[in-house]
């Protein structure tokens, strides 16, 4: 049984028992999250539910295990002869999620 879901812009194909690395959510550590934007759910076998845009009924629900930042990426910024030169970090902010059921329609 598996299920693609979408959450920050971003697309995750999960299976139950899966640990997905997805973008800061709402919710403290040890809570559980309810993915409601399921695009595409199956039951393992030769069932497939393709919503349009969304599977109506189907959800997935998880449990947040840890929050925290990823590593820090650098942005150089550059204009030749002008000397102009930038340079900054970014450490995107991120949440664990262990998937512990989901629900078909």
């Amino acid at each position: 049984m598996y299920a693609i879901i979408e959450t920050g812009g971003k697309q995750f194909k999960v299976s139950e028992g899966d640990v997905i690395k997805c973008d800061l959510l709402e919710s403290q550590v040890g809570s559980d999250v309810t993915f409601e934007r399921v695009v595409l759910a199956s039951d393992g076998g030769n069932s497939v539910s393709v919503g349009s845009p969304l599977v109506s009924g189907a959800t997935v629900t998880g449990t947040v295990l840890h929050q925290g930042k990823d590593k820090k990426i650098l942005v150089f910024k550059y204009k030749p002869k002008k000397r102009v030169r930038k340079l900054t970090g970014h450490r995107q902010r991120f949440a664990q999620v262990k998937i512990t059921k989901i629900q078909l329609p």
